[in-house]
């Protein structure tokens, strides 16, 4: 006889009652924040704005989830979740005051414990006048804490101690008290002596400088959904910047901006700048002071761009590639810093659009924190360890992906850009 087959067990669906499944993610999202509220001086930072962020998103879909639950439902029969004890203190002093921080500084501040407070030192005088209300060192803390993360300003009230409005007035008065006060540290008109050895090493003599552009993308009707705010910069050769005119909105073209900026009033107007003796090049060839700028830019005296291609048949001598090859690495300088200035500085991130009403007080925080940059280089501060992004360093036969300028050549430029790459390819030729 054949075994008799055994009967196939009916399949159960086990169906979580939604009062039930409510129940479960309030108390999952107060075991969350209990956690958070005992850990957040030994966490990351970017691990408590990231907790901070999925708990709240958690906490909105509930109450939406519990809106459409079928009636009557009393959403206060769920069981109360445990509340965290309430901390004595704000995270701020409490981070002050913890041991075994010190190490913790970078994370939350992109800088130590001691270029903190040297930095507090320079501008507490003015954050005491601006805020009366606030600690002056509260008031940078929390500044500083926005920048380096791109903190909410309810994120960083809640850090310091602070209302929402304050965290706002604070983060303004910072970064004017910076700008006031270390504006010294745009070195061009300073110690410009230090930025010319700097090239001078790379071969590239009475050179002051590389000078590009950047964008900041922006959510303007006025300027279109790929609109963006161009920052013109000059960098030296350690990442420094030495002058930074923000804010020029995509519809103008580079040499509009270059000629609308404060270095171009004070080379070709006022005469204040690039003026000094002439360097004397082996072949008695003398090259006046300049800096080196990108192919959007005109070709002046002092302004020194590649050489660019008529046509495709058209190939560089020796004393042309060798010019690009110098000026190609001197304007990665250029991308380099914006791309350390991004990393540093994550309110700034290629990631983040700003909104139109922003347009007004974006240039503001960005100088702000051009200074605050080469003030932590003055403090032999490391640069971020992430990867920097890099601006594409191009070969010595590539062509620029930006569009070269189209107007009227400067033969006296010429002049200068073709004995400088003569220069540079005897150079090569020793090396």
């Amino acid at each position: 006889m054949a075994p008799k087959k055994k009967p196939k067990k009916k399949k159960t669906h086990h169906h979580l009652n939604p009062h039930n499944l409510a129940a479960i993610i309030s108390g999952v999202t107060a075991t969350a924040n209990s956690f958070l509220n005992h850990n957040d001086i030994s966490l990351l930072p970017s691990q408590t704005l990231a907790l901070e962020s999925l708990i709240a998103t958690t906490s909105n879909s509930l109450s939406t989830y519990l809106s459409l639950l079928p009636k009557p439902f009393d959403p206060l029969s769920l069981p109360p979740p445990p509340l965290p004890p309430p901390q004595p203190q704000c995270w701020f002093r409490r981070f002050l005051s913890a041991d075994n921080t010190h190490s913790l500084w970078h994370h939350a501040f992109r800088m130590s414990h001691t270029s903190f407070f040297q930095l507090l030192d320079q501008l507490s005088p003015s954050l005491r006048s601006a805020l009366p209300q606030i600690a002056p060192d509260c008031a940078l803390a929390a500044a500083i804490f926005r920048l380096a993360h791109g903190a909410p300003y309810a994120a960083v009230a809640r850090r310091f101690g602070i209302s929402l409005a304050d965290s706002c007035r604070a983060f303004f008065a910072v970064c004017k008290a910076v700008t006031n006060n270390l504006g010294h540290l745009f070195e061009l008109r300073t110690d410009s002596e230090r930025v010319v050895v700097g090239f001078g090493w790379s071969s590239l003599p009475n050179c002051f400088g590389a000078l590009g552009l950047d964008k900041f993308a922006i959510e303007s009707e006025i300027l279109g959904q790929d609109g963006f705010l161009m920052v013109q910069a000059l960098v030296d050769s350690e990442g420094r910047f030495l002058d930074v005119s923000a804010g020029w909105p995509s519809t103008l073209k580079p040499d509009s901006v270059l000629r609308q900026s404060k270095l171009f009033h004070e080379v070709e107007e006022s005469r204040e700048l690039l003026q000094g003796p002439s360097y004397k090049l082996s072949d008695g060839s003398l090259i006046p002071q300049y800096v080196l700028g990108d192919s959007c830019y005109p070709l002046l005296p002092w302004l020194l761009t590649p050489y660019n291609r008529m046509n495709e048949e058209d190939s560089f001598g020796s004393a042309e590639r060798a010019f690009n090859c110098a000026h190609a690495r001197a304007m990665g300088l250029v991308g380099d810093a914006f791309g350390r200035l991004r990393v540093r500085w994550q309110l700034l991130s290629d990631s983040r659009k700003w909104k139109g009403e922003c347009v007004e007080y974006l240039p503001f925080v960005i100088v702000a924190c051009c200074l605050l940059h080469n003030f932590l280089i003055k403090c032999n501060e490391a640069m971020p360890d992430k990867q920097v992004r890099i601006v594409e360093k191009k070969g010595e036969d590539d062509d620029d992906d930006d569009v070269a300028f189209d107007g009227v050549v400067d033969e006296n430029a010429m002049r200068i850009r073709d004995a400088l790459a003569m220069h540079l390819s005897r150079v090569s030729l020793r090396g």
